[in-house]
């Protein structure tokens, strides 16, 4: 489950920093997570980093792209191999 910014993103850029595998980058409006690269931070840390700092909840679970921790961990093997 690769994780999205929705619409009520204030464009603070605090998560950004804070993603381990870089995978949020400044979009066009808001800034936005490449669900190639969001692992939810499985390999990383238990939580998802960018969730935990942002100061207006808008970084909810993006149901186009769901995935199992198992999956999520292949994803980050692959980013890291």
């Amino acid at each position: 489950m690769a994780l999205l910014i929705n619409d009520e993103c204030v464009n603070c850029g605090v998560c950004e920093p804070e993603c381990p595998n870089e995978a949020i980058s400044e979009g066009e409006d808001i800034y936005v997570i490449d669900p190639a690269k969001c692992t939810e931070c499985v390999g990383h840390y238990d939580e998802p980093q960018c969730v935990d700092v942002c100061p207006v909840d808008c970084i909810p679970v993006d149901p186009d792209h769901t995935e199992t921790k198992e999956e999520l961990q292949a994803k980050y093997d692959r980013l890291k191999g």
